[in-house]
């Protein structure tokens, strides 16, 4: 028999890829050109504390201090705009609080999921804002597919870093479930729903002789945020982690 799903999931996809390459433009800020200059020249990034090691065209003494090294990091990082990831999550019985902290109780949950992530723009000198579509499928104590549709903030403090360049993100966005997830239900039994809010909170972790590859973890969590889905107070945490390929 046809799965009904299998339209809704390329739909999905369909959607968020046109949405954000018509957002990005040919021409904009996403397909950075040498021409393009993102920081002024009279300006030294406080934060950088490596030589830079990126780029062969420069001399070895270079200091990543320079804005022009500077520059030329956020065009490497630009260069593979796309990202595909895959990743494991395992649900948690505790709040979004001690999730963060890791102070957690395991519960018999996993999801799998599939994850495209498009880069926009640069802004603040070292923050980028993304756009990112999931969907993922749960099984063990509860059944069901979530798509997710997210945009993210992006934190990089470590960009001239010589060998690892770690990322900082907290993405904020919308999740839909294809039944009222079990862990919810049995949690805040008072008030569920399947259309929810999301967060989600990220470190990720990219050596830089291998850029095109990414070490992710995650903190996945639905929520009626403050009661505003459907009366929804709480949600539920998955710690994560993932593979993720740019191109």
């Amino acid at each position: 028999m046809f799965d009904r799903r299998i339209p809704i999931v390329f739909a999905f996809f369909l959607f968020f890829w046109t949405f954000s390459s018509l957002a990005a433009g040919s021409e904009g800020p996403g397909n950075l050109s040498p021409k393009v200059r993102l920081f002024p020249l009279d300006q030294t990034p406080p934060l950088m504390l490596a030589k830079d090691t990126l780029s062969q065209d420069l001399p070895e003494t270079a200091q990543s201090y320079t804005p022009e090294n500077f520059e030329l990091a956020f065009q490497r990082h630009f260069s593979r705009p796309w990202s595909a990831m895959i990743y494991q999550g395992w649900g948690t019985s505790t709040d979004l609080g001690q999730t963060l902290v890791l102070d957690i109780k395991s519960e018999d949950s996993l999801f799998t999921g599939l994850v495209a992530n498009r880069k926009m723009f640069p802004f603040w000198r070292y923050f980028t804002f993304e756009l990112e579509g999931q969907v993922l499928r749960h099984y063990k104590k509860q059944e069901h597919w979530e798509y997710n549709g997210l945009f993210l903030i992006r934190f990089h403090p470590f960009i001239l870093d010589p060998t690892i360049d770690i990322e900082f993100a907290v993405g904020e966005g919308l999740s839909y479930a294809s039944e009222i997830p079990v862990i919810e239900q049995e949690q805040h039994p008072d008030a569920s729903s399947r259309f929810l809010n999301y967060l989600v909170f990220e470190v990720a972790f990219t050596p830089v002789r291998y850029r095109e590859w990414s070490l992710v973890t995650r903190i996945h969590h639905r929520s009626g945020a403050f009661r505003l889905f459907n009366g929804t107070r709480g949600g539920s945490n998955f710690l994560a982690l993932g593979l993720r390929y740019h191109f």
